[in-house]
C-alpha cells in the first residue's frame, strides 16, 4: 500500500515550535519511526508551507496513492482551494491534528476540510499520523 504524508505550514518547526503544544520530536525523526512500524507499505512524506504546493500535490498524487494523511495546519481553517483539490480526488485523505483542536482558539473549531475528507483525527500527538495510516489502511484492505 502506498500512502503520503501531507504536512502544511509551520509543521517543518516541530520540535521546535511551541513544544508544549506539539512536543519536542521533529517530523522527520517521527517518519522515519513510522516507515519503521509499516515497513510493508510505502510511506512518502511532502511538506510544504505554501497553499498552492499542497493543492499541486494533491492532483499530483490524488489519483494514484491508496491514501493521503494531510495535517494541513492553519490552511485547515482557511482553505477552501484545498477542499476543493480534496474534492477533485480519488484518493482517500484523512485530516489529521497534533493537538486537539477544538480546546484551543475558536477560529481553529472550523475545518473546510473536514467535510471532504474520509475522516478526521486529532489531539493524540504525533500518534495522529499512526493512528489516521492505521484507519486507511483498515479501510482499504477490507472486502
Amino acid at each position: 500500500m502506498n500512502i503520503l504524508i501531507i504536512n502544511g505550514p509551520n509543521l517543518n518547526l516541530l520540535g521546535k515550535r511551541e513544544p508544549t503544544i506539539y512536543g519536542s520530536q521533529d517530523f522527520e525523526s517521527y517518519f522515519n519511526k513510522l516507515q519503521t512500524i509499516f515497513s510493508e507499505h510505502q510511506l512518502t512524506y511532502f511538506q510544504s508551507n505554501h497553499e498552492g504546493a499542497i493543492v499541486d500535490k494533491l492532483h499530483e498524487t490524488g489519483f494514484a496513492v491508496d491514501g493521503i494523511v494531510l495535517n494541513a495546519g492553519a490552511y485547515t481553517h482557511t482553505s477552501v482551494a484545498i477542499a476543493d483539490a480534496i474534492k477533485g480526488i480519488t484518493s482517500p485523505v484523512i485530516e489529521v491534528h497534533i493537538s486537539n483542536v477544538f480546546v484551543r482558539e475558536e477560529f481553529r473549531h472550523h475545518s473546510y476540510l473536514s467535510p471532504v475528507c474520509w475522516g478526521s483525527i486529532s489531539g493524540f500527538g504525533l500518534q495522529s499520523y499512526q493512528l489516521a495510516i492505521q484507519a486507511i489502511i483498515n479501510k482499504t484492505l477490507k472486502p
